[in-house]
């Protein structure tokens, strides 16, 4: 006779084989997929309570709520506890831990392959928006190899000959009114740039058959209070129109470079209306990632700036004010959202130089 004993175990053996069985395609699934495009979004100087502003000042959610995969980043410099911009951009491009003040160079001022230019040999195309110079620091670390930041025209004339194929902000000062007298419009011609100085006007011939280029201030473009509007928004549409025209895919880098230089200066209200800014930005790159299912969307910060801290105004817990600890930089950790293929990996607390590597291991573009 059949011990009762054995059908139970058996019974048990199965629903367990099942539920096996059943899980593991998910995974599977979920491995394969890798994105065809990314997009990097960084807040400059963007830290925790200046993520948090948005949700305190504003009529709409932010767009920060909608993700789902979140880890930290810890920020060191190779030769500091607190990161600049240069080192903290260079370990997203390049992957490396560097010295402050290094673009696109080891602690030895070697130049090291930058994530744009490894895309470029896969033929992806690759572009940058920023809301400063498009010679400082973090846009800078993303097409540039110098020993220090400061070297803003060498790094100007390195842009035309570099990998990148759409790029806006400000800057033209260090392009055509040099301290060399050299004026670089003849070598953006040469390279097959469509340079623009005026306006975020589309070009007619807006294939990837020109590059193209729009500098549109002298060293940097306004604040949100003094009019700057949406170009922000409306530069990172045009990138997102120009690059996805590429069938192998693209890499586009985000910069809200301001939000940094409203914590230097302990303005509370800068950094409110930069951070909207760059969330309204967010959106529209999380509104485009859904509608592809292809694209990977990062956002993080290089550092944090200002000591900045949601407080209360004289005790009153219905009331917040911003307040400061210091006019630089500071070692908190930076938080990393992430959305779409490969989003799961960008979770937990890790160095900042790890974003290279984990964009380089979703993508496979090695």
């Amino acid at each position: 006779m059949k011990h009762p004993l054995l059908d139970i175990i058996a019974l048990s053996l199965l629903v367990l084989f099942i539920s096996c069985k059943s899980q593991r395609p998910l995974v599977n699934s979920e491995k394969s997929i890798a994105p065809k495009n990314v997009i990097l979004l960084i807040g400059d100087g963007m830290g925790l309570s200046q993520i948090s502003s948005s949700f305190y000042f504003g009529n709409t959610n932010p767009n920060f709520e909608r993700f789902k995969h979140i880890g930290l980043i810890k920020t060191s410099s190779q030769n500091g506890l607190i990161t600049d911009s240069a080192a903290g951009a260079t370990a997203f491009s390049a992957g490396i831990k560097t010295y402050n003040g290094a673009i696109g160079v080891d602690s030895d001022t070697l130049a090291v392959e930058l994530l744009t230019e490894i895309a470029a040999k896969k033929f992806i195309s690759t572009g940058v928006v920023s809301t400063s110079s498009v010679t400082h620091a973090t846009p800078a670390s993303f097409y540039a190899h110098v020993r220090f930041r400061s070297q803003e025209e060498e790094i100007a004339a390195q842009l035309p000959r570099s990998s990148i194929d759409f790029i806006a902000g400000a800057g033209t000062d260090y392009f055509f009114k040099r301290k060399d007298h050299i004026n670089l419009s003849t070598m953006f011609s040469n390279q097959g740039f469509i340079l623009d100085t005026l306006a975020l006007n589309r070009p007619k011939d807006f294939s990837l058959e020109h590059k193209i280029a729009f500098l549109l201030a002298p060293n940097h473009m306004p604040k949100m209070s003094e009019g700057r509007g949406h170009f922000l928004s409306k530069a990172t549409q045009l990138g997102l129109e120009y690059l996805s025209q590429n069938e192998n895919g693209f890499f586009l880098m985000v910069e809200g470079s301001q939000i940094d230089w409203g914590g230097h200066n302990n303005d509370s209200s800068y950094i409110i209306e930069e951070v909207r800014d760059f969330d309204r930005v967010i959106g529209e790159a999380l509104d485009y990632a859904q509608k592809e299912g292809n694209t990977l969307v990062i956002v993080t910060a290089d550092h944090e700036t200002g000591g900045y801290t949601l407080a209360s105004d004289k005790g009153n817990y219905n009331k917040i004010k911003g307040s400061f600890s210091t006019t630089g930089h500071s070692a908190t950790l930076i938080p990393v959202f992430a959305f779409g293929p490969g989003s799961e990996n960008f979770q937990g607390i890790y160095e900042n130089n790890a974003i290279f590597h984990k964009i380089q291991n979703s993508v496979n573009w090695k």
